[in-house]
């Protein structure tokens, strides 16, 4: 291991690593702009199953090409009855690595159906058989930054949560600010977050975004994510917590008694906290998302004429690493390239 920051730098810029280490993170990035921008095509038009499906059918043609062999674990399609990749499904040309893969082609459907912002596309992978696998559709969750690490105990009251994050950031309370979604199911933790005198920002969708601006809280001013949201996003968010060294816990959410009865079946308590790392547990996690409309972690994806402009964030958990990714696109050589 690296002694001082220099030769870390120098173990970085010198020793490549293994092709898995040197092709996926981009290989998924590549992914995720795709999705974002054939899913951007019909924003504002008000056709959910349009967006979805033109984003499922991209990430799909180019999953196909990405050097693994990857069986998707959780997505999304199966709540919303949309277009989606099955869990189950096998994508990637089918060479080493074995991974699992979670993906949700558009984490804000609402939001670019009607044109608002917020919209990503987003795909995880880890070491095969590392990510939770559930058809509960719902999860309670608690995400923090790096710094809270270690301070968050999804047991204890909002109040409680909230002093220790304070605590924990070297902040006042009345500082802190918590994304929720805006959901009425979340009136009694609004009432709480309120009662205990921190700032709120109501999100009508996409909480993937959400738990990474939480992870991110220098970078984007949201300090802590509270509520309960889909158990695909969770996934998701757990991939980019593990990569930035935040935290996070969930507690599954099952909505009535078959719910329930499915979360027994699939073996287990609805009342065990999850951990990050028992969301996703592998050592090598990859993690990639575009914007598809302008949001506050990312830009939406811009037409002009033949060139298409994106905003991405790629992370590695193994690295670190966290890159912030615009990219040109010609559409004129996309074009040609795909043409027989």
């Amino acid at each position: 291991m690296a002694k001082d920051p220099l030769s870390a730098i120098h173990i970085l810029t010198t020793d490549p690593g293994s092709p898995t280490d040197r092709n996926l993170a981009m290989d998924l990035v590549r992914v995720t702009e795709g999705a974002a921008m054939s899913a951007a095509r019909f924003m504002g038009r008000d056709d959910k199953i349009a967006a979805d499906r033109a984003a499922v059918e991209s990430m799909r043609r180019s999953l196909a090409y990405v050097d693994m062999a990857g069986v998707v674990k959780i997505g999304e399609g199966e709540k919303d009855e949309a277009p989606m990749l099955y869990i189950g499904e096998e994508v990637g040309n089918g060479n080493p690595p074995l991974v699992d893969v979670a993906v949700d082609p558009i984490d804000g459907t609402r939001l670019v159906a009607r044109g608002l912002p917020g919209g990503i596309a987003t795909v995880a992978l880890s070491e095969r058989d590392t990510l939770l696998r559930t058809h509960c559709f719902y999860m309670e969750k608690l995400v923090v930054g790096p710094r809270a690490k270690g301070a968050i105990d999804l047991r204890l009251s909002v109040a409680d949560n909230l002093a220790r994050v304070a605590e924990a950031e070297e902040r006042h309370l009345e500082d802190l600010t918590v994304v929720v979604l805006d959901r009425p199911r979340h009136e009694g933790l609004l009432a709480e977050v309120r009662a205990a005198g921190a700032r709120v920002m109501l999100i009508s969708d996409g909480d993937v975004a959400a738990g990474i601006m939480a992870a991110l809280p220098e970078r984007t001013g949201i300090d802590v994510l509270m509520g309960v949201g889909g158990a695909t996003e969770a996934v998701l968010t757990a991939c980019a917590v593990r990569c930035i060294d935040g935290d996070m816990q969930c507690r599954l959410w099952p909505r009535n008694d078959e719910e329930r009865h499915l979360v027994r079946a699939e073996g287990y308590d609805e009342t065990h906290v999850f951990s990050a790392a028992e969301l996703a547990g592998g050592e090598n996690i990859f993690f990639a998302a575009t914007g598809i409309t302008d949001g506050e972690m990312l830009g939406g994806v811009r037409f002009a004429g033949d060139k298409v402009t994106t905003h991405s964030v790629v992370m590695r958990s193994q690295s670190g690493t966290i890159r912030w990714v615009d990219a040109v696109h010609d559409l004129r050589k996309l074009l040609h390239r795909s043409q027989p």
